[in-house]
C-alpha cells in the first residue's frame, strides 16, 4: 500500500458537496484539495460496466490532464433481485434529457422488483469505489458497501438520489429520513474514505 505524501490532491468531481466533504476529511493531513471544476476539466465518458473501471477512467483523465495525483469515486445502488442493477447505471436510470429525475428512477426500481415478484426483504447495497491515482499511474482502490433493503413508498426528504427507498441494515428509517450527519457517518462513501485515510494518509 503506497502512502500519500504529496501536498495537493485533485478530486475528480464536479459535485460541490462531495468536494467540500473531501476537503474536510483530508484537512487534518495537510493536503490541499482541488476540484475538477476549478481546474477547468470536463467529465470523461464512462465506458466500463463496473465501478472500479469507471472510477479509474475518471482518475486517469484528471491525472493526465493536470499532472496531479487524483481521487475519483464511482458509486450507486445494486439490488440483489435485479442481478445488481442499476449498479453503474444508477444515475442513468434517472436521466430524462432535461436533467435527472430520481423519483422516476426510484419508481422504475420498484416496478422492476414487482415485475419479477421479488420476495421481501428486497435486499440491496449502496456501493462506493474510490480510486487514488498517482502521477506515475499507480493506483490504490478502496471500496465501501452499505447493506440494506429497498422499501416502498419513498420516505423522507433528506439525502439525494435513491436515499428515500433505501433502509440500511440495523435501522428502521430510510437514508432519506436520516439527518445528513447521521447518514454521513455510516454511508458507503464514509466507509470507503475511512479505509483510504487509514491506508494512505496515516
Amino acid at each position: 500500500m503506497r502512502k500519500f505524501t504529496e501536498k495537493r490532491l485533485l478530486v475528480a468531481t464536479h459535485n460541490a458537496g462531495k468536494l467540500a466533504e473531501m476537503r474536510a476529511l483530508l484537512a487534518p493531513y495537510g493536503v490541499e484539495v482541488v476540484g475538477a471544476a476549478e481546474m477547468g476539466l470536463g467529465e470523461p465518458v464512462e465506458t466500463e460496466d463496473n465501478f472500479i473501471g469507471n472510477a479509474r477512467i475518471k482518475a486517469r483523465a484528471a491525472m493526465e490532464a493536470t499532472g496531479l495525483p487524483a481521487l475519483s469515486d464511482d458509486s450507486g445502488i445494486s439490488v440483489d433481485a435485479l442481478n445488481g442493477a442499476p449498479g453503474v447505471y444508477t444515475a442513468d436510470w434517472a436521466e430524462t434529457g432535461q436533467g435527472r429525475d430520481f423519483p422516476m428512477a426510484m419508481k422504475r426500481t420498484w416496478d422492476e422488483l414487482e415485475a419479477v415478484n421479488a420476495p421481501a426483504p428486497r435486499l440491496a447495497q449502496f456501493r462506493c469505489t474510490l480510486v487514488l491515482m498517482w502521477p506515475d499511474g499507480h493506483d490504490e482502490v478502496f471500496e465501501g458497501v452499505l447493506p440494506g433493503q429497498v422499501v416502498w413508498p419513498p420516505r423522507g426528504a433528506e439525502g439525494h438520489g435513491y436515499d428515500p427507498i433505501f433502509m440500511p441494515d440495523g435501522h428502521d428509517v430510510t437514508l432519506g429520513e436520516m439527518a445528513p450527519e447521521a447518514k454521513n457517518e455510516l454511508s458507503h462513501r464514509a466507509i470507503a474514505v475511512e479505509k483510504m485515510i487509514k491506508a494512505a494518509f496515516t
